[in-house]
């Protein structure tokens, strides 16, 4: 009741009625229905990131805030009037400093210091953070190839950050094509020419996009030059506005409530649609700006008091509101019953941000002499703020988070990284030399592995070598073949393609993978086979729960029936020379669970009704797999192949689960690769199955 009747109060306040930043229309009218539009954004944002399944494509938020950003900016240009073009741009860079500084480094020390107290290794965040506040978190985030779509993206409280860096740096190149087109000169010919500039530039940006979206997502969503046209659109319907082009004219004629329900319409479409959902809200976004005009019932929702607020406020709800998430997520999960309180919450930070910070700093007043001074002092302050978030991610490289307030998993092996670590056996020949025996991208495609490297007992001597092959998940199993090589006198050569296709007929298009599942398929594969000798064997493990989705398409079953053909094809091959063949059946759905081994620990903080490690339980599993397994089991029926599924490892009750009521962490990290742990539980069953093959194969 408190926190209804505050924020109540303040919404309707006189200073909601009275904006002081307002976007503005060449000539000083201010516009309030953008606000209005501003909230339409940031609302369908915020409950897309609650649950992507409400608004499916509410994330398009971020894509009307850039064509908002080329209109307010081009608007707010129009009429400046500047001395000559060091006044313009000293000017420029003062406002954006003012507008976007305080707030973010605000942000960004409080929720570093936050992350860090429930996150026990928060320097990939904390790079992030400190990347934010020089306006690069999206190319951090494109060189790391981070997906905004995939789960760990909602752990790490910066991850929405990636927008403001595309902005910052459209920031960069705009008040250059303002001022030497002449439209910041308020030249003759200034706005026809920067019409054409952009113009030019946005069909480049857009080929770029459509481009490169299909072959590289990162690059199509985390760089300015790919997302250049969607700002751009903005900065043109402004500028047709003040020349009075046809298509404005005709634009304005446009009823603005069939593209409000339009607009709507395309926040709920899947994210297979991004590509056409972002072309379609762009282009919606531009002919609402030009035909939402006073006396329409569109405008009036716009208009409300309320509803002005929000986007007047709408920067701070979109810093904070990520933020929350986030860190809900480390502690007690997001449930219906929790959605109330983190929504106030979020709007509660909002509010104070853009009352004690956004508007005191934008209010201030500089001297045309002293803006070079505002914008030092500004770059000063990111460059300080930044060093303790820069040193809390170096300690916390180190492993010395110093706050955390939690405990830490008790794994072996941690994270990706774990997965070349190199590996003997004790007291056995050979040795798993980790980097050596993988190729992680396409950029070691032709790298040669040498089974004398990746070989852990006698190869030469070996009573039975077994080649294993398989993505990363073959890398989570090294050290789970000690008795195979210690009590059999078996050699294991482990060989890995990160991201490979689980047989060679399967396409592969990863942009990052392509090349080198295809070399290893073609080259690496083949060449370790010859090496084997009649009665040995090969062991398949890949990452195979994408052939078993929630909703079985006819793409997906047809996937099923090209994945069945290439086993057995490669079966038949084997069985032709006499070698034994074991394929691993997929394992549990982990990466659905959104969970870090140290979110799986028990933790005062996060109770156990919080859910944050919830992975679907052993029916629904068998279930999603049932078409892969009628596949899989013709194939076992050939006797040329045995199917090996581990699900009792880790489904050990109706449950599957992240951590053994025994207390074992199965995973070592939030991508689903088995610890070390969980490969040396396996262990006898997968000695068990490779022994019987072993006993069936010629000799």
């Amino acid at each position: 009741m408190i926190t209804h009747t505050f924020v109540e109060r303040v919404i309707t306040s006189k200073e909601a009625r009275l904006p002081t930043s307002q976007p503005r229309t060449g000539g000083g009218r201010y516009r309030p229905e953008i606000d209005g539009l501003r909230a339409y954004a940031v609302i369908a944002v915020i409950v897309n990131h609650f649950n992507k399944e409400i608004l499916p494509s509410g994330y398009l938020g971020v894509d009307i805030f850039f064509v908002i950003s080329g209109y307010v900016i081009t608007s707010s240009l129009a009429d400046r009037k500047s001395k000559n073009f060091g006044d313009f741009l000293s000017g420029f860079y003062e406002r954006r400093i003012k507008r976007l500084v305080p707030a973010l480094v605000v942000f960004v020390l409080i929720t570093s210091v936050l992350i860090s107290l429930v996150n026990p290794e928060p320097q990939l965040a904390l790079g992030i953070g400190q990347k934010a506040l020089f306006g690069m978190s999206n190319i951090s985030l494109f060189s790391e190839s981070a997906d905004y779509f995939s789960q760990y993206t909602d752990f790490n409280p910066f991850a929405h950050t990636w927008s403001l860096g595309v902005e910052e740096q459209f920031y960069l190149l705009f008040p250059f094509l303002i001022w030497f087109s002449g439209f910041g000169r308020q030249t003759t010919n200034g706005a026809r020419n920067l019409f054409l500039w952009v113009g030019s530039f946005s069909i480049a940006s857009l080929i770029g996009f459509m481009y490169y979206y299909p072959i590289n997502q990162p690059a199509a969503y985390f760089l300015m030059p790919n997302r250049f046209w969607e700002m751009a659109a903005g900065c043109l319907i402004f500028v047709g506005f003040q020349k009075r082009v046809w298509i404005e004219q005709a634009l304005e004629r446009v009823p603005p409530f069939i593209v409000v329900a339009a607009m709507v319409g395309v926040m709920f479409l899947p994210v297979s649609q991004a590509r056409a959902a972002t072309l379609s809200i762009v282009a919606l976004s531009a002919v609402l700006i030009a035909c939402l005009k006073n006396g329409t019932a569109a405008f009036k929702a716009f208009t409300a008091e309320k509803v002005v607020y929000i986007g007047l406020i709408s920067y701070s709800l979109y810093l904070w509101h990520w933020g929350v998430l986030a860190i809900s997520r480390w502690t007690i999960g997001i449930h219906w019953w929790s959605v109330p309180v983190q929504a106030s919450l979020i709007l509660i930070l909002a509010i104070l941000s853009y009352r004690l910070i956004e508007k005191p700093f934008r209010g201030i007043q500089v001297a045309q002499g002293r803006r070079p001074i505002t914008i030092v002092a500004g770059l000063g302050a990111l460059l300080a703020f930044s060093i303790p978030v820069s040193l809390a991610a170096e300690e916390a490289e180190g492993n010395t988070n110093h706050i955390f307030l939690g405990v830490k998993a008790n794994l072996k092996g941690r994270g990706g990284e774990s997965l070349t670590d190199e590996y003997k056996v004790p007291g056995a020949p050979g040795r798993w030399a980790g980097e050596d025996c993988v190729l992680s991208s396409n950029d070691e495609a032709g790298d040669i592995i040498k089974i004398s490297d990746c070989t852990l007992g006698d190869f030469n001597n070996a009573k039975k070598r077994v080649l294993v092959i398989g993505n990363s998940y073959s890398a989570s199993f090294v050290e789970a073949f000690d008795d195979l090589i210690k009590r059999d006198q078996y050699s294991i050569t482990i060989t890995s393609s990160w991201g490979a296709s689980p047989a060679k007929e399967v396409q592969n298009t990863s942009e990052d993978e392509e090349a080198a599942n295809n070399y290893y398929w073609n080259s690496v594969v083949p060449e370790m086979i010859a090496k084997l000798r009649p009665g040995d064997i090969v062991f398949s493990i890949f990452k195979t729960d994408d052939f078993a989705p929630k909703i079985m398409s006819t793409a997906d079953a047809n996937a099923i029936r090209t994945l069945e053909q290439g086993i057995a094809r490669f079966s038949d091959h084997l069985s032709s020379r006499g070698i034994g063949f074991v394929f691993l059946h997929t394992l549990p759905f982990e990466r659905e669970a959104n969970c870090t081994p140290d979110m799986a620990v028990p933790q005062w903080y996060a109770p156990p009704w919080s859910n944050r490690c919830m992975i679907p339980d052993k029916e629904q599993t068998l279930i999603r797999r049932k078409e892969l397994d009628m596949a899989l089991a013709r194939l076992n029926k050939t006797k040329k192949i045995k199917i090996l599924d581990l699900i009792d490892i880790f489904c050990p009750t109706h449950l599957c689960t992240y951590v053994t009521p025994e207390g074992m962490i199965l995973y070592r990290d939030e991508w689903g690769h088995p610890s070390i742990e969980a490969a040396r539980k396996s262990e006898e069953f997968i000695r068990k199955a490779i022994l019987e093959v072993a006993s069936q194969v010629q000799r």
